[in-house]
C-alpha cells in the first residue's frame, strides 16, 4: 500500500475496532445501530480507496441508507431502550451462546491457521472487465456456496434475534373492559381522555378547558403562566363588561 492509502486504512480500522466495540457493549440499541452504521460508512469507504467502486458504492447506499435506517425506524416505533428488561426469556440461552461463540472461534483460528493464501493480482488484473463484472464472477463463480451459505445464516440469524427479542407477558393483556372499569374507579375521566380544547387533559395556553359546570380547568392551564402570575379569572373582568355595557346604554339613550 502506499503512504496515503495505508494512513486511510490504519485510521478507519481504529474507527471501526472502536465502533465494533461500542456496537457490543452499548446499553440502548439505538447507539448499537449508529456503531454499525459507522462500521458500515468505514466499510465503504476502504472498499472505495482499494478500487471496488461498485462494491463501496453499494455498502453505502443499501446496507447504511436503507438497510440500517430501517433498523432504526424499527427501533423507534418499538421504543426499545435501557429501561427494557434483561431478563433471559429462554433458559440456558447464554450459556449456550458462549459455548458456540467459543466453538466458532476456535474453528476459524483452525481454518486461517491451514489456509494458504495465493499470490496477489493487484487491482489493475481483478477489475480488468470491470468492478461490477469482476465481482460477479467472483460471487457466482467459485464462491456461490459460500454465498448462499452467508445468506441462509443471515435469515437464521434474524429469526434467533426475533425468538431472542421476544417477551413473555409476565401479567395477562389488559383489557377495553378492565380499562374502562379502572377510569371508573379512580372516577378523574370516567368517560375517556377528554378532547383538547374541551375537557382537556393537558396545557392550553390561549384558552383554558371549561369543566361541566363552566369553570376552567386547572389542569388546562399552563403552568408558566401560573408562575408568572398572568393568569386572570373570568369574575375580574365582569366590572369592566358592565362599565362598557352601561356606556353603550347610556348613549343609545343620548
Amino acid at each position: 500500500m502506499s503512504g496515503g492509502e495505508g494512513v486511510l486504512f490504519w485510521v478507519l480500522a481504529i474507527i471501526c475496532f472502536l465502533a465494533a466495540l461500542g456496537l457490543v457493549f452499548a446499553r440502548r440499541a439505538v447507539y448499537a445501530a449508529m456503531c454499525m452504521a459507522v462500521i458500515m460508512i468505514n466499510l465503504g469507504v476502504i472498499y472505495l480507496a482499494q478500487g471496488a467502486d461498485f462494491l463501496g458504492v453499494v455498502q453505502v447506499i443499501v446496507y447504511t441508507g436503507a438497510v440500517m435506517m430501517l433498523f432504526l425506524f424499527v427501533l423507534m416505533m418499538i421504543g426499545v431502550d435501557s429501561s427494557d428488561s434483561t431478563v433471559e426469556t429462554h433458559k440456558g440461552v447464554r450459556v449456550w451462546g458462549v459455548l458456540l461463540g467459543l466453538g466458532l472461534g476456535a474453528l476459524m483460528i483452525a481454518v486461517l491457521g491451514q489456509s494458504q493464501l495465493p499470490p496477489t493480482k493487484g487491482l489493475a488484473q481483478a477489475n480488468a472487465d470491470g468492478n461490477v463484472h469482476g465481482l460477479a464472477n467472483l460471487i457466482f463463480g467459485p464462491y456461490v456456496w459460500t454465498f448462499e451459505l452467508t445468506s441462509a445464516l443471515l435469515i437464521t440469524a434474524a429469526l434467533a434475534a426475533m425468538v431472542l427479542a421476544h417477551r413473555e407477558r409476565l401479567i395477562p393483556k389488559t383489557s377495553q373492559r378492565a380499562h374502562a372499569e379502572r377510569r371508573f374507579r379512580t372516577g378523574r375521566f370516567p368517560a375517556g381522555l377528554p378532547a383538547p380544547g374541551v375537557y382537556a387533559r393537558h396545557n392550553a395556553v390561549d384558552t383554558p378547558a371549561l369543566l361541566p359546570d363552566g369553570t376552567p380547568s386547572e389542569l388546562s392551564v399552563s403552568r408558566v403562566l401560573e408562575a408568572r402570575d398572568q393568569v386572570a379569572q373570568p369574575g375580574q373582568f365582569e366590572g369592566i363588561e358592565h362599565a362598557i355595557e352601561r356606556e353603550i346604554e347610556e348613549g343609545r339613550t343620548r
